[in-house]
């Protein structure tokens, strides 16, 4: 059963203009359905093909043989976790409970901000910065590549897509720019705040 690209759940011009249509058409529409097409033409045929997408990012975790099975399953599905943690209408500060979470967990809504830029900004080479429920407990961590929490049995909450091709044509070599200007204009809460009571 073929894996399926997501809907954009926005137009391509929306996040404008933190991000531009230009990147969004090539990431969402090269990029991504590139990576969804691998994944499905190397799991057809195979075991793989009839289980869920995230079954077969976690059984094939850390094994080389099936090594780009697990790129392209991982990117394919964060990628489709990205497109829905930025909003036009994002930014901002949480409400509700995750608000109080965050708060508890890193001292202060400031305080995660600033962990979750130092981690996107300091992934070295390509990667992923996240903010993930783990036992309990909310941490900013970083995956470098295709690397996922959900292989760690952490449930992501939020990320921040750091590959070059998220940001280069809007901000070159410029990373802590377009950092700074996802989180502070684009996160979706609403999707974090969904993710946290279905996980919590």
């Amino acid at each position: 059963m073929a894996y399926q690209q997501p809907a954009l759940p926005y137009a391509e011009n929306a996040l404008e203009p933190h991000i531009s249509a230009k990147t969004i058409g090539f990431h969402y529409g090269k990029h991504h359905a590139a990576y969804v097409n691998n994944f499905n033409n190397l799991v057809t045929g195979t075991p793989f093909d009839s289980m869920s997408i995230e079954e077969v990012i976690c059984t094939t975790a850390g094994d080389a043989q099936k090594i780009g099975v697990f790129n392209n399953g991982a990117q394919a599905w964060n990628h489709s976790f990205y497109w829905n943690c930025l909003s036009a209408n994002g930014g901002g500060k949480p409400s509700g409970e995750l608000a109080a979470k965050i708060d508890g967990d890193f001292g202060s809504f400031d305080k995660f901000v600033e962990e979750l830029k130092a981690a996107a900004a300091t992934q070295f080479g390509s990667g992923w910065a996240w903010l993930v429920l783990d036992n309990g407990t909310l941490k900013v961590v970083k995956t470098g590549n295709a690397q996922t929490p959900i292989t760690s049995g952490q449930t992501p909450l939020l990320c921040v897509d750091v590959w070059e091709h998220a940001y280069y044509l809007d901000y070159q070599n410029r990373r802590p720019d377009y950092v700074a200007a996802t989180i502070e204009n684009l996160l979706n809460w609403k999707f974090a705040e969904e993710n946290y009571q279905s996980a919590k």
